[in-house]
């Protein structure tokens, strides 16, 4: 039983410290060939935003805002990937489910 204590402790030591390495993780996602990238937190906070000129049409938002909305969602799969190839080995030897409350 004792070992099973410590094996535990261990385990829930080992998520904490991924759970803070993703946490401080940065990650990119792109759209338009690299038009607009986005640079969030894997936690999902945006950190950066980059428009290349050439994009800007007044006459047509719309086609701006598609890629706007494109960069910021390939940049937050990305953070679930991260998160996923972080925590995705942890949460195996748990019994191979995903654990409530994690970010995967």
């Amino acid at each position: 039983m004792q070992a099973l204590l410590a094996q535990a402790q261990q385990m829930q030591e080992a998520v904490m410290a991924a759970q803070a390495e993703i946490a401080a993780a940065e990650v990119e996602g792109e759209a338009g060939n690299g038009l607009v990238r986005v640079t969030i937190k894997a936690t999902g906070e945006i950190q950066s935003m980059r428009i290349d000129p050439k994009v800007v049409d007044p006459s047509d938002i719309e086609t701006l805002q598609d890629l706007v909305v494109g960069a910021v969602n390939d940049a937050m799969a990305n953070a679930q990937e991260l998160a996923a190839q972080k925590l995705g080995p942890l949460a195996g030897g748990m019994g191979g489910g995903s654990m409530p409350g994690l970010p995967l």
